[in-house]
């Protein structure tokens, strides 16, 4: 039976990582730092995260620990935490993580991850001896097979360095879009803020969330940078995602282009998003927002 490890600090992260991780092999084994046992792995060895220390303290005997365990392929989530501790963890290793947009195959590990700032795909043929992956939200699809939910204590000793003070709630809006089964993104076709009232209108009849592209939250600030859809920001696999207003430069449709099904309207008929949508709809958002409204 295949086996992939996992390593988390977050309970409810920590189970979405583990049905994701089921797409790279049968069994599922977790290290949980802090946060318990994972209903959705098969194996959880948990680790009592001293008072006041940081996650990445216990980066050294994680390290140890997977190695001690044979471990051969590790994954992380994409959050930055768990960025920053993947890179610790394979140092240790004396290996190279590897940022994954997707997986090609398991035997052998193939993945593909985006390169030049978003501008080009490139695939990959994993042959370390441990592969560590931080997997890109939406790199795979997550499994709805149940993990068996043992738990295994385990000891492990912090690194001293820096310790933990205060934690403070992030402020913004928090919203998940890669698990949006349709996503509506808005863009510069948009002449005022309160004009995104019209895309709303339409997220709500299609029981969607509604996104944008980054100058809508960057340059003029209409939107939460959580609902940036783009090479930096959000990267989403929706089963239809609509872009309204919205030109289709690269940097916006690595964020989109897994979608299944992609609908654009846009006043340009050379605008590049007609090149990658499956259907479009050349016309003043102006007019075909409220009429699309009315249709639904």
């Amino acid at each position: 039976m295949t086996e992939a490890w996992i390593v988390v600090h977050d309970l409810d992260g920590g189970n979405a990582l583990a049905r994701s991780a089921r797409a790279l092999a049968e069994r599922v084994v977790a290290v949980s730092v802090g946060a318990g046992g994972l209903a959705d792995a098969d194996l959880t060895l948990t680790v009592d995260a001293a008072p006041g220390a940081l996650v990445e303290a216990y980066a050294q005997p994680v390290a140890a620990l997977l190695a001690a365990r044979g471990a051969t392929v590790v994954a992380f989530a994409g959050d930055v935490r768990s960025r920053l501790l993947a890179g610790q963890v394979a140092a240790h290793l004396g290996v190279g993580p590897t940022n994954v947009a997707g997986v090609v195959s398991t035997a052998p590990l193939v993945v593909t991850r985006l390169a030049y700032g978003g501008l080009a795909v490139a695939t990959d043929e994993i042959t370390a001896p441990v592969a560590v992956l931080v997997l890109e939200p939406g790199a795979v699809t997550p499994s709805d097979v149940a993990g068996q939910g043992a738990v295994e204590p385990v000891d492990a000793t912090p690194t001293a360095g820096l310790t933990l003070v205060e934690t403070r709630p992030k402020g913004g809006e928090q919203v998940d879009l890669t698990a949006a089964k349709r996503v509506v993104g808005v863009g510069r076709g948009f002449a005022a803020e309160a004009d995104l009232d019209l895309a709303r209108a339409v997220a709500n009849r299609l029981g969607a969330e509604l996104a944008c592209s980054r100058p809508i939250s960057e340059g003029v600030g209409w939107m939460p940078a959580e609902r940036y859809l783009g090479v930096s920001g959000a990267t989403i696999k929706p089963d239809v995602y609509l872009a309204i207003g919205i030109s289709g430069q690269i940097q916006h449709l690595v964020g989109v282009n897994h979608a299944k099904v992609i609908v654009a309207i846009n006043k340009d008929k050379n605008a590049p998003i007609f090149q990658q949508a499956d259907f479009g709809v050349v016309g003043d958002l102006y007019q075909v927002l409220p009429a699309l409204v009315d249709a639904l």
